[in-house]
């Protein structure tokens, strides 16, 4: 059975979209890159006690009441099995001059805390100095979402930062936000 891809008549949309068993999965990355996120690094404790984190952008709000949030892991991250079995992580909001942090977390050394400065949050997860928000929370559940887990995560404790503006990428890349015109 085929699946189509449904789209919408829209100025400059192009009518032959292909079907979704037909997606390459490069052009598919891109096409999700052209919705600027912002960039959080997940931390937490393994059941070791080993500190792990990551970089993601796949974070966002479910719910207000209760307090949600959800964000996905790859089926093949080498850490997929401490997150699952982590009672507590944060998701570190990074500010927009926490780039390096970004990259730090997002490379596959195996030290990411070496230069991080970090403080202590609930179950003792690691709190990344410096970012834009914090949210504390318990590893409620996960979901099978294709070739991610969906973890939702109950907030149990959330903090913004000093800082103003947020760490975003966009297209591949980090990006500045830009004062609004009328401010």
């Amino acid at each position: 059975m085929e699946t189509a891809v449904a789209t919408a008549h829209a100025p400059g949309l192009d009518e032959s979209t292909l079907p979704a068993s037909d997606l390459v999965s490069r052009d598919f990355r891109d096409a999700l890159g052209s919705f600027a996120t912002g960039v959080t690094v997940l931390t937490a404790l393994a059941p070791d006690g080993e500190l792990i984190g990551l970089t993601i952008s796949s974070f966002n709000s479910v719910s207000l009441n209760p307090p949600l949030i959800l964000w996905s892991l790859s089926r093949d991250s080498p850490r997929l099995k401490a997150f699952r079995g982590a009672s507590h992580y944060a998701v570190n909001v990074l500010a927009a001059d926490q780039q390096v942090i970004s990259d730090a977390f997002a490379s596959r050394d195996e030290d990411r805390f070496g230069n991080v400065r970090v403080r202590r949050g609930l179950a003792d997860i690691p709190l990344i100095e410096g970012c834009a928000a914090w949210f504390e929370c318990a590893n409620e559940t996960q979901y099978p979402g294709g070739d991610h887990l969906i973890f939702i995560g109950r907030v149990e404790r959330f903090q913004c930062g000093a800082t103003g503006d947020p760490l975003i990428f966009h297209a591949g890349r980090y990006r500045q936000l830009r004062a609004d015109a009328d401010g």
